[in-house]
């Protein structure tokens, strides 16, 4: 992984976390710096940030005092991401965090490639949020 890969990750998770870069943007700068995907593990409290060859970076996330749900809520995670496609009144990246934790998320993955973000919950269940192409 090269300088300019490192800084472009930092700077999105940057981006996210201060509200000043959408998801597009995001996505669109993670691809032209060649990463293929990315996964935020709210347990953990961090993003790694994969390149196809399977070299990668972990960065700290924000952390909060949001518990994960004990049940995975799939009608409440997928309102926190029409919120955020929206870009609704009052969106932040921190509050849909939030709301997917408070909704049993412990992580969710984004594939470039496949043009999807996958949110688990804690016995694995999965919800599959497709996304348009960004290439």
């Amino acid at each position: 992984m090269n300088e300019r890969q490192r800084e472009t990750a930092e700077r999105c998770l940057a981006g996210a976390t201060s509200n000043a870069m959408d998801f597009p943007a995001i996505v669109g700068a993670l691809i032209d710096a060649g990463f293929e995907s990315y996964e935020v593990d709210f347990r953990r409290g961090e993003a790694v940030y994969f390149l196809p060859s399977g070299e990668s970076i972990v960065l700290p996330i924000h952390r909060d005092d949001t518990d994960i749900g004990t049940a995975f809520d799939v009608p409440a995670v997928q309102a926190a991401i029409r919120e955020a496609q929206a870009n609704a009144p009052g969106y932040t990246y921190a509050g849909f965090c939030a709301k997917v934790k408070r909704a049993g998320c412990v992580s969710y993955i984004i594939s470039f490639p496949g043009h999807r973000a996958v949110y688990l919950g804690r016995t694995a269940e999965a919800h599959v949020e497709h996304f348009p192409d960004t290439d």
